[in-house]
């Protein structure tokens, strides 16, 4: 399945290292460029603001799902292809998920940690089958491949559950990531329990 707009998880934080948000302004450019619409969190700073800077320097477009009291700290990007105010963040995780075909979570904090988190599970559940990709730059997340190893190795998962995910070192890897992902059915709640 051809994959036209991907959701990416990322941070807000403008303190985090210079790579993180250099990569995250190349992740945007090489979405951009493959023709694949960037749909994200909405906000103008941290790695979010140069994701979509780095899509717009393309022509790309980019598409911000933001909670109205973000909106209201004046939080989200002015400067994006669309932008839409929802309720809440249960309301933005949803949106953001059915709004894209695929999903690729950069370094950030709990609120990417989460998001992806819950993606991973509605994969799981069968919810979602979207390709699952996670940019473990400079080793970020080595702590979570660990983790979601252990969750296996101890039964709270299948074997057939690593499936769900891809790892990847840098974005220039992402794309190819993405577009050959092993397929994943809604049929998966089938093995949901272990």
């Amino acid at each position: 399945m051809a994959i036209h707009r991907v959701c990416v998880y990322c941070a807000s934080s403008d303190k985090c290292s210079p790579v993180y948000l250099e990569a995250a302004e190349q992740l945007g450019r090489l979405l951009a460029r493959a023709g694949k619409t960037v749909v994200y969190g909405g906000g103008m700073a941290g790695l979010m603001g140069r994701l979509a800077q780095g899509a717009l320097a393309e022509n790309g477009n980019v598409v911000g799902i933001i909670p109205r009291f973000m909106q209201t700290l004046e939080w989200g990007h002015g400067g994006i292809t669309e932008l839409h105010e929802v309720d809440n963040m249960h309301q933005r995780k949803l949106r953001m998920m059915q709004e894209s075909e695929g999903i690729v979570a950069l370094p950030g904090g709990t609120g990417t940690l989460e998001e992806l988190l819950e993606a991973i599970t509605w994969k799981r559940l069968g919810l979602v089958t979207s390709p699952i990709v996670i940019v473990n730059q400079s080793g970020y997340y080595d702590p979570l491949v660990d983790m979601l190893d252990r969750t296996i190795d101890e039964h709270f998962m299948r074997r057939e559950h690593r499936a769900m995910w891809s790892f990847v070192s840098t974005v220039e890897e992402v794309i190819d990531a993405l577009d050959n992902a092993p397929p994943w059915s809604e049929e998966a709640r089938a093995f949901a329990v272990v």
